[in-house]
């Protein structure tokens, strides 16, 4: 199959990323809208806050031309509870003088005598001076609103003072003046009644009015809700596209879902042009909704202005937002993270609005670099944009901006600083900015498999001619990395395995392109190198650690290779470095003749390979069909062809009825088989599978797709290994320890023969006991065979033939055969050890040997109470001190081991002590010291038995 390549490849990408954002947009219908409409309630809270403070100011005479002023007759002394801010219970008025008569009197009067209602007693206080007066205010704070002062001189003079709060108080648009509220009134009962006191008629008349000056409406001084309360809005509402936007591109990374693209061989520029224009295509509809619902509401910042001058400048804003979201998103690695990066980038930007709103740092009291590095944040910009149009429009009069006077300064051109097209010009400017360093930080930073490019990777000619410019590197860019050593070569002690070494490089060094032979891997190394990472306090080092240690071998084709190991043994690692994933450290590989070392190549093989990986790697929005149309669009299918490809490769994992289904609805075992079918795009010569769900359904899949291409299987399934395999290859540490057939490793590596010895019913029912009616079989195969039962019961007995007695069993089994009837015997079965055995043997002699290296030891409590220090996957271990005339070598155990959960090997228990046979291989382990045991409890070192 031809596939797309250069720029129709490019384009074809991009349109298939583009449509998949658009469905993921529109089937995440809450978050679009937010997205789109918000700001339709955030100018709504504004306009209802305008409207409120407009009704607020309609009843204030401040507004208003007031011609003839209201006049003011005798104002009463109003109850203490009319004062905006009082604390109860309260005063209506308190006195001083109380020590006169007269003066008593006199306030009675006044209390009395108040228009349109009487004072009651419990409503004023009295006192001797105005010294207590005043300590009585310090400890009752508003608790009155005035008091008065009288000191009688004599006969005919009565002296009085008033004493009131002279600030002004505002409670919910309207103003309490104290002066004409509280004061006023006190004095003119204070002198009415003093004066009827002193002429002895209490009827005198008493009238006093006064009214304000005749004045027109304040002009420009109301307060704009707009102003007050649009920059913070305005700031909220562009941050919903810029915390959505960065939580689609983490998401994306942390469900490798990028990963699994790059590997399909995505371009980078059609992945990140498809969000830019995708992100700028909603910016561009939610600026323009917001100008339109600001005309809707007949704001005149958005009416007095041109449409494009206010439109710009929210577009803009987004778009830098857009690439901050860029920058961000290769610094994040968890999607929950996204939302609290956001709102920190939010409480940032409205922290700096303030400072923007002083005029720092647009002005000529600041330098220009200065001005430089604050406009590089695109809220800064942002907000002296939105200074400069608010304030065009800030009084009734104000004409506000055109598109042609968008360059004017208000200070004039001489000493410009700051206008709306030098925002403009900034804005565009930090929007290319934080898009190249987006671009750059998405290279240096490490993706979810470590891996980064050089910091000056486009500093190589390689990079631009797209020869060698893939070159990777591993950690941190803030860690030391230091040099890694290289892998020692250690010689196989397999026959098979120097075999294919041989084999693979006898082929290298002659040339020899086998036209059956879909992989060459030439000594393949992964080594992750040890670093240095310097903290405040302290410094972390790590040290190197070779995951594949040369690795030599062919993988035919039309055969499904299975890689078996246990966690750690470079399985996974080996995969990585094939696909691209992982740079290898050293050797290489050749799939269909591409190198994974070149650019150029590795560019062929994400062509050739298709790759299932170990977890399903899915859009849970997205249908398998749109999975498969994405996959093929970007792994370069004839347009003409995806339809066709996607419906038999629907059919062939069964999930025609659910092609329009989305992914997230999905079963285990049917996200499987989708994984399979995105692995089988562009028929691919090459597919790399990870751990298939053990499904009957999916075997038959990989059996069928074998045809034509090369299949390498990881697993942690023995069955699926045994039947599904051509050959099987096992790693333990780094190293191939064996490859073959599943039977000829059975065979090998087995622990022999197993045969299973069924009884007759009749035989059964006679019986009281299986010990006594199967002795003579147990007999019969102790005699000739030298075994035990493994496992016995009335109904049949299991034993395991050493594979020395090979030769035997042909005799044997014809003599057993012949003695059926005499034994009661109904059926024999004879097979090899099981796989997951061989697996286990290969894995614990592995950790054997890197117990024996490293000094890895674990403690072996014995049934005698002795406990022993044994390396590692020991499986015979001789007891010291247990020699004697009788038995010369001493006494063994054998160890049984096997595999926990998290792939690390463990003690499962012991046989019963046996003699060491003579002539064996002795291991005797190093010192406690050289072992690095020092603290532990005492125990007995273990002696290593190789038989």
């Amino acid at each position: 199959m031809i596939l797309q390549q250069g720029l129709p490849l490019l384009y074809q990408q991009f349109t298939a990323l583009f449509k998949k954002n658009l469905l993921l947009s529109w089937r995440n219908k809450r978050s679009t809208c937010l997205q789109l409409f918000s700001s339709f309630f955030f100018i709504l809270v504004i306009f209802c806050i305008e409207e409120a403070m407009k009704a607020s100011e309609a009843s204030s005479s401040a507004y208003k031309n007031v011609t003839d002023p209201t006049l003011l007759f005798s104002p009463p002394i109003l109850p203490c509870e009319d004062k905006f801010f009082v604390k109860l219970p309260c005063y209506d008025f308190v006195w001083s003088g109380n020590n006169s008569r007269r003066v008593t009197e006199i306030v009675s009067a006044i209390m009395a005598n108040n228009p349109g209602r009487p004072i009651p007693t419990n409503k004023v206080q009295s006192f001797k001076g105005p010294e207590e007066v005043d300590a009585w205010f310090m400890s009752h704070p508003l608790q009155v609103p005035g008091a008065l002062h009288f000191v009688e001189r004599n006969a005919t003079v009565i002296s009085y003072g008033v004493q009131t709060n002279s600030s002004s108080e505002e409670k919910r648009g309207r103003i309490e003046d104290p002066t004409f509220k509280f004061l006023v009134p006190l004095q003119i009962a204070a002198e009415r009644e003093i004066a009827r006191s002193l002429i002895g008629d209490p009827k005198f008349g008493w009238g006093f009015g006064f009214k304000e000056f005749a004045r027109p409406a304040i002009i420009g001084k109301t307060i704009s809700a707009l102003k007050v309360m649009g920059p913070i809005f305005f700031l909220a509402f562009s941050m919903f596209g810029f915390v959505l936007q960065l939580g689609s591109l983490v998401t994306e990374k942390e469900l490798k879902l990028r990963q699994a693209m790059t590997m399909m061989g995505v371009f980078d520029t059609a992945y990140w042009l498809s969000w830019l224009i995708w992100e700028g295509l909603l910016t561009f509809v939610s600026s323009l909704f917001l100008v339109l619902f600001g005309m809707m509401f007949q704001f005149d910042f958005f009416l007095k202005k041109s449409f494009f001058v206010v439109f710009l400048l929210f577009l803009l804003f987004q778009f830098n937002m857009i690439s901050l979201a860029f920058v961000l998103s290769s610094f994040i690695s968890k999607s929950s993270s996204a939302t609290t990066v956001g709102f920190l980038v939010f409480l940032i930007s409205f922290i700096l609005q303030i400072v923007s709103a002083t005029g720092f740092p647009y002005s000529s009291a600041y330098s220009a670099s200065r001005r430089a590095i604050w406009s590089l944040f695109p809220p800064n910009t942002f907000s002296a944009g939105l200074k400069l149009l608010l304030d065009a429009t800030s009084t009734p009069e104000s004409s506000g901006i055109s598109w042609s006077e968008r360059a004017v300064c208000e200070g004039g051109m001489s000493t410009c600083v700051i206008s709306v097209d030098i925002i403009y010009q900034w804005q565009v400017g930090s929007f290319l900015f934080w898009f190249v360093l987006a671009m750059y930080f998405d290279n240096i930073i490490p993706n979810a498999s470590g891996v980064r490019k050089p910091i000056f990777y486009f500093l190589t000619p390689g990079y631009w001619t797209g020869k060698g410019g893939n070159k990777m590197e591993e950690g941190s860019i803030f860690s030391c990395i230091g040099s890694v050593p290289p892998v020692e070569h250690v010689a196989s002690e397999d026959q098979d395995v120097l075999e294919e070494e041989t084999l693979v490089k006898q082929q290298a060094m002659d040339g020899i392109v086998d036209p059956n032979i879909a992989v060459q891997i030439h000594g393949l190394a992964k080594t992750y190198p040890g670093t240095t990472k310097l903290g405040c306090c302290k410094c972390t080092k790590t040290s190197p650690f070779h995951a594949v240690k040369g690795l030599w071998m062919n993988i035919a084709k039309d055969q499904l290779f299975c890689m078996l190991g246990p966690n750690g043994a470079g399985k996974t690692t080996s995969i990585s470095c094939l696909t691209g994933i992982n740079p290898i450290t050293g050797g290489d590989a050749l799939i269909y003749g591409d190198s994974v070392r070149s650019s150029v190549g590795m560019s062929n093989i994400r062509k050739m390979i298709g790759v299932c990986p170990q977890f399903d790697i899915l859009w849970d929005a997205l249908s398998s069909e749109e999975h498969l149309h994405l996959f093929a669009s970007i792994k370069g299918l004839p347009p003409p062809l995806i339809n066709s490809t996607a419906e038999k490769l629907l059919a062939d994992v069964k999930l025609t009825g659910a092609a329009k289904v989305r992914a997230g609805s999905y079963s285990g075992g049917m996200k499987r088989r989708l994984s399979v079918a995105v692995a089988l795009i562009g028929d691919p010569k090459l597919t790399t599978g990870m751990d298939p769900i053990t499904r009957r359904h999916v075997w038959d899949i990989i059996q069928e797709s074998k045809k034509g291409r090369a299949i390498i299987l990881t697993t942690h399934s023995m069955e699926e290994a045994d039947i599904l395999s051509d050959r099987i290859g096992i790693m333990a540490k780094g190293r191939l320890r064996c490859i073959g057939t599943s039977i000829r490793l059975k065979s090998r590596f087995g622990t022999g023969f197993v045969a299973t010895v069924s009884f007759t019913e009749s035989k059964k029912d006679n019986s009281n006991a299986s010990g006594d009616s199967h002795e003579p079989v147990k007999r019969f195969f102790n005699e000739h065979l030298k075994v035990e039962p493994a496992d016995e019961n009335k109904a049949f007995m299991t034993f395991v033939i050493p594979h020395d007695k090979e030769k035997l069993l042909t005799v044997f089994f014809e003599e057993l055969e012949n003695r059926e009837s005499e034994f009661g015997i109904s059926d024999i079965q004879l097979g090899l050890a099981t796989l997951e055995e061989v697996f286990l043997n290969i894995a614990r002699r592995a950790e054997l040997e890197n117990a024996t290296t490293e000094g890895i030891t674990v403690t072996l409590d014995l049934v005698s109470g002795i406990s022993l220090e044994i390396p590692v996957g020991a499986r015979f271990v001789g007891i010291p001190d247990t020699e004697s005339a009788e038995n010369p070598s001493g006494v063994m155990v054998e160890v049984y081991w096997q595999q926990d959960g998290s792939g690390s090997t463990c003690i499962t228990g012991h046989s019963s002590e046996m003699r060491i046979p003579q002539n064996v291989l002795v291991t005797r382990l190093p010192s406690p010291n050289a072992l690095g045991h020092k603290g532990l409890r005492q125990a007995v070192r273990g002696i290593v038995i190789d038989l």
